[in-house]
């Protein structure tokens, strides 16, 4: 049985939504049933996303740019920077404008408890809309997200993580729903990473290439891929590859530095999973064989 997959995501910052998106194209058990995109330049990420659809011959797959700024924190990721790569590839250029949030809501109505909603960059669109539909939540069948920061900390320290911290107050919104949610956090999904040169060798298949070349303009700044947003697609997919814990996450809004720290505390009754462990030697396993 294949699983009805919404993707939410702002491909085009850290190359991971990249390689995401290759892994749910090729991953056989997967029904991509839209892709919206979230943050700065949502068409240039939008044309990111076609790229990949056209080359894994999925080119039905409605994409839809989603909300470009944040609610209400300053804007942290203005561009898209790996678009600079469009130019060497086939890609739609044209998209519906404002209407993300709708193509959300009208495709989860339409499949009440069989979608699984994977968010994996700031949680702007996804706050809008169960803050539109405040139903959405309970028709869901689950909301796994790449976020967050969970570990207890002995001295005091406690990481802000990316997406989180790009729109502390959607992740308020969205912590705070009644949503069944698998969340990945940081301190996981650094146990599975990979060196440029290696990626070079592996990435070597007609979906991962473009997304090779992707990588080329994020290799400027950092020579390794740390697949945070795989880990959690592929986590939907196989069970195995993390243990996960429940508790009750809330979202620190005070002011700057603390805003956007994820408090988690573990309870067997919370509605909130988070990664605990993950078995790095198995993801990779798994990740490449859908590409085999």
């Amino acid at each position: 049985m294949s699983q009805k997959i919404l993707l939410d995501t702002d491909i085009g910052t850290d190359i991971d939504d990249a390689v995401c998106l290759a892994y749910l194209l090729a991953q056989p058990a997967c029904d991509l049933v839209g892709v919206t995109t979230v943050s700065g330049e949502a068409h240039e990420r939008a044309k990111m996303v076609s790229v990949l659809c056209k080359i894994a011959a999925q080119d039905q797959i409605p994409i839809f740019p989603g909300v470009e700024a944040p609610l209400l924190a300053a804007q942290r990721q203005p561009f898209a920077q790996q678009a600079e790569a469009l130019a060497r590839w086939d890609h739609a250029i044209g998209f519906p404008s404002g209407e993300a949030i709708n193509f959300l809501r009208q495709t989860i109505r339409a499949h009440p408890g069989e979608i699984i909603l994977l968010a994996i960059g700031p949680l702007t669109n996804i706050a809008l809309l169960f803050a539109l539909d405040r139903t959405i939540p309970t028709l869901l069948k689950e909301l796994v997200i790449m976020g967050g920061h969970y570990v207890n900390r002995l001295a005091g320290t406690h990481p802000l993580e990316h997406n989180i911290r790009c729109d502390p107050h959607a992740a308020a919104i969205v912590f705070n729903s009644p949503v069944p949610m698998r969340a990945v956090g940081v301190e996981v999904t650094r146990r599975v990473v990979m060196q440029a040169d290696e990626v070079r060798a592996r990435f070597d298949t007609e979906l991962l290439r473009p997304v090779l070349d992707f990588a080329e303009v994020w290799f400027r700044d950092i020579e390794r891929i740390t697949f945070h947003d795989p880990l959690a697609a592929a986590a939907i997919f196989d069970a195995d590859l993390c243990t996960f814990e429940r508790g009750i996450t809330s979202v620190e809004l005070t002011s700057e530095p603390l805003r956007g720290y994820t408090h988690w505390q573990r309870d067997d009754a919370g509605w909130h999973q988070v990664a605990a462990t993950v078995d790095a030697a198995a993801f990779f396993a798994h990740f490449f064989s859908v590409f085999a």
